[in-house]
């Protein structure tokens, strides 16, 4: 990496977020949120005003902007990178929108052979203006480290198969057990444009990744390990060299979690449906656990949003590492208070 990067400098090195991710000691546990760059901030939805979501990813002063936002306003021990999932297959030339209240919508779905094709090479030049963002990002953020990310090569074939969200998949696991032959050509080739993405990031900044299978939680353990596994490992490989931590998190993953681990995680991530001590006895002490309050917890009253908080950081006594983040996204209806207080309340109680 360059010796300007923020892991090589020292500016972000010794970071909480960092230490937890390495299993290292850190001087409390690290905090930041899933979908916390907007979502419920006011001054998220004034600079958005307007604009659409996708070109708002494009656009490098806002995505700067908005990813600063809950770092000033929470003093969260990470940001984590506006963008969308869906953003690399944008600029590869995918015709698709996010569309609001529904999500990526894509106008003519994957399901054959020469549908792969369509699929071209993505290059630092197709996201220049993102790039352009993680590098002015870092020089803002000093010690806080910017987290990269990038949809799993799963959950975005399950956008282009379906041609929008899904809640059965259908279509999705009719090509995959029908073609695999089709399916892994997809698949491969997702991996690598999410692989690709992923490294652009780091080389421009980012002191850390997370990889998102929002959706791989539709599969058993046996279909996640012969239809998307494979393909996950080769998109986190992609910046295996250059020593940045890695986070994989799925919603409903709990029977996948050792499975994501040996797909190349540092960092697994654990959905609120599993508490940490367990997720703890499946993903084994080699590998720092993130997670992992219900979201919709945030909507209760201060006491039980407190004793929730706690529960969670008593789960995850003793873990090798810990980094405390939501079960799933913020809700965009969540109090933004009560995300600050989350936060003070977790630095206080594991201060060391």
């Amino acid at each position: 990496m360059p010796d300007t990067h923020p892991l090589v400098d020292g500016r972000t090195a010794a970071s909480p977020l960092v230490l937890a991710a390495r299993r290292q000691p850190v001087p409390h546990t690290p905090v930041w949120f899933m979908r916390q760059a907007g979502r419920s901030l006011p001054e998220y939805r004034a600079v958005r005003a307007g604009v659409p979501m996708l070109e708002s990813c494009f656009t490098t002063d806002l995505v700067t902007e908005i990813t600063l936002q809950p770092v000033r306003r929470y003093g969260v021990d990470a940001a984590i990178f506006f963008s969308d999932i869906v953003v690399p297959l944008k600029a590869i030339g995918v015709d698709l929108d996010i569309v609001p209240g529904v999500g990526p919508v894509v106008a003519q779905p994957f399901r054959t052979e020469s549908d792969v094709d369509r699929l071209r090479d993505l290059t630092p030049d197709d996201v220049a203006p993102v790039l352009a963002a993680v590098t002015a990002l870092t020089g803002e953020l000093g010690s806080t480290p910017l987290i990269g990310f990038a949809g799993a090569p799963f959950t975005l074939a399950s956008y282009l198969v379906e041609g929008g969200p899904s809640r059965d998949h259908a279509q999705t696991k009719a090509l995959m057990y029908s073609r695999p032959d089709v399916w892994h050509a997809l698949l491969g080739r997702l991996a690598d444009i999410a692989g690709t993405f992923l490294r652009q990031q780091v080389l421009a900044g980012a002191s850390a990744i997370q990889l998102f299978d929002s959706w791989v939680g539709a599969l058993p353990a046996r279909d996640y390990r012969e239809y998307v596994q494979p393909h996950s490992r080769t998109a986190l490989s992609y910046v295996a060299d250059l020593g940045v931590p890695r986070i994989h998190f799925g919603v409903g993953t709990g029977e996948l979690l050792a499975d994501m681990r040996d797909a190349g995680a540092d960092v697994v991530g654990v959905d609120f449906r599993v508490p940490l001590s367990e997720a703890a006895r499946r993903v084994g002490p080699h590998h720092a656990l993130q997670g992992n309050l219900d979201p919709g917890v945030l909507f209760a009253d201060v006491e039980s949003v407190e004793a929730r908080t706690r529960q969670v950081l008593a789960d995850a006594e003793g873990l090798p590492g810990h980094v405390f983040n939501l079960g799933h996204g913020v809700l965009p209806e969540t109090n933004p208070d009560m995300l600050k207080r989350v936060v003070d309340l977790v630095h206080a109680e594991t201060a060391r």
